[in-house]
C-alpha cells in the first residue's frame, strides 16, 4: 500500500504518519510536571564529561526512559540575561510544543529554530558565518561533515553527561568535546517483497547483488551530490569495497541502477511501494522505513531494509563558538540528552535515541532493526577525500 514516509532530508517534506494509536497522546504530559522531571534530567545532564557504561539495549512498551548517568550536584542550567536560544538546525528537526514549553519552565529559556538545509548546507552555513555566528546551538550536523565543522572552528567545548548507550557514537579525539550525538539512523538499501513475492523472484541481500542481471533496471538512488541519504550510500560502498568503489558504481550503472535529485524523487516517485506505484522495487531508504510501510488494518510492513548494506549516520549537537547565550545553548544540548526528548526522537524525527535505555515505539522495536556491522568510513578520512570521492562519483555516474 502507498504511504508518506516522513524521513526525509532532500527537500524537506513533512507527511502524515502511520502511528501507534496505543502512543499518540504519549508526549500530553502536565507541563508543570514535565518541567520538575526535566529540570532533575537536566542537572544530571549538563556539567560533567563522564560518559557512562553501555547499557542493555533500546526497549520497547510504555515505560518512561530514566537517564542514568550520576546526578550531579550542580543546578539545572539556565539562561542568565538573554532568554532567547536559537538553534540553528537541518531541516528535519522536530520538537512537541510540550517538551518545548517544558524547557522554557525548566531553564528559563525560549527556542527559536533556523532551518538550515541539509548537514552539508548547515555546515557550510555555519562555517561561512562563523565570524559573525548565526546562532548560539547546532543540531543536525553528522558524523560525514563533523570533522569539517571542528576543523572550521565554529564549536565551543561542551562536555554533558552522556546518557547510557550514547558513548558508543561519540567522535574521536577532541572533536568529542565539540558534538554530542543526540540521535543515530541506518541507511540503507529497501526492498518491496511484495512485489518480488508477486513476480516469483528472489529477493537480493548484499550490495553485490545489485550488480547481478536478475535485479537490472530495479535500483534507485538518490544522488551523492544532492542528497545526503546518497552520500551516505556512497560511504556505504567505499567502506564495503575499499579502493574498488570506482568499479563497483560502474557495475552498478552497467545493471540499469537510476539516480534522482533526493530521497524524495527516488522513493516516492520510483519506489513500487512508494506514493507514485513505481517500476522499481529496490530503493535506498533507512532501517527505520519499514514501519512506516504496514497498511492499515495490517499487522506487518511490505518492505524491509537489507542490513548488509547499510551506513550508519549519527546526528550531533553542539554549542556555537561566539554564541550570543551559550548559557541557553549549553541547556538545549543538554536538554536534547534527557529522558524525554530521547523517547520522543522516533516520533518526531524518525531516527534512533542516543540513549539505549528510551523507550521505541511498539512498531520501531518489531520492524525497524538496525544493522549488526554497518559500513564503517571514518569522520577524519570523510573530511579528507569527501570532495574527491564526490568528484570521482560524478565522472563515473555521468558515463
Amino acid at each position: 500500500m502507498p504511504f508518506a514516509h516522513p524521513r526525509v532530508r532532500v527537500p524537506l517534506r513533512r507527511s502524515p504518519v502511520r502511528r501507534d494509536p496505543l502512543r499518540k497522546n504519549r508526549f500530553a504530559i502536565p507541563g508543570a510536571v514535565l518541567a520538575v522531571a526535566l529540570t532533575a534530567s537536566l542537572s544530571a545532564c549538563s556539567l560533567s564529561s563522564t560518559t557512562t557504561a553501555t547499557a542493555p539495549a533500546t526497549t520497547s512498551g510504555t515505560a518512561a526512559a530514566s537517564p542514568v548517568s550520576s546526578p550531579s550536584s550542580a543546578a539545572a542550567p539556565r539562561c542568565g540575561a538573554v532568554t532567547e536560544v536559537l538553534l540553528v538546525s537541518h531541516d528535519s528537526f522536530g520538537l512537541s510544543d510540550e517538551l518545548t514549553a517544558a524547557f522554557t519552565k525548566a531553564t528559563g529559556c525560549t527556542i527559536k529554530v533556523l532551518a538550515s538545509g541539509d548537514a552539508g548546507e548547515l555546515t557550510n552555513k555555519l562555517a561561512l558565518t562563523k565570524a559573525s555566528p548565526i546562532g548560539d546551538a547546532v543540531f543536525g550536523i553528522d558524523n560525514t561533515f563533523a570533522s569539517r565543522a571542528v576543523t572550521e572552528g565554529v564549536l565551543a567545548d561542551y562536555s554533558p553527561t552522556l546518557p547510557a548507550g550514547a558513548s558508543a557514537h561519540t567522535l574521536p579525539g577532541a572533536a568529542a568535546t565539540k558534538l554530542t550525538p543526540i540521535d543515530y539512523g541506518d541507511v540503507c538499501v529497501n526492498v518491496d517483497h511484495t512485489w518480488f513475492a508477486a513476480k516469483g523472484k528472489p529477493v537480493p541481500a548484499t550490495l553485490d547483488d545489485l550488480t547481478q542481471p536478475a535485479y537490472k533496471d530495479l535500483f534507485v538512488t538518490p544522488g551523492a551530490t544532492t542528497s545526503s541519504p546518497g552520500l551516505a550510500f556512497l560511504l556505504a560502498t567505499i567502506g564495503a569495497k575499499g579502493d574498488g568503489w570506482q568499479a563497483y558504481w560502474k557495475a552498478l550503472m552497467a545493471n540499469g541502477t537510476k539516480i534522482t535529485a533526493g530521497w524524495t524523487d527516488a522513493y516516492s516517485v520510483d519506489f513500487s511501494a512508494g506514493e507514485g506505484h513505481g517500476t522499481r522495487p529496490i530503493v535506498l531508504s533507512y532501517a527505520s522505513s519499514p514501519p512506516f510501510t504496514i497498511p492499515k488494518a495490517a499487522t506487518e510492513p511490505t518492505t524491509k531494509a537489507l542490513l548488509d548494506t547499510c551506513f550508519r549516520q549519527v546526528e550531533y549537537a553542539g554549542v556555537l563558538a561566539g554564541a550570543r547565550n551559550p548559557e541557553g545553548a549549553r541547556a538545549l544540548v543538554s536538554f536534547l540528552l534527557s529522558p524525554a526528548v530521547q523517547a520522543s526522537i522516533p516520533d518526531t524525527m524518525y531516527m534512533f535515541p542516543v540513549d539505549s535505555t528510551a523507550t521505541l515505539p511498539t512498531d520501531w522495536a518489531k520492524w525497524a532493526k538496525v544493522a549488526d556491522k554497518p559500513f564503517v568510513v571514518s569522520p577524519d578520512q570523510i573530511a579528507a577525500q569527501r570532495d574527491t570521492w564526490l568528484r570521482q562519483w560524478s565522472e563515473v555516474t555521468a558515463k
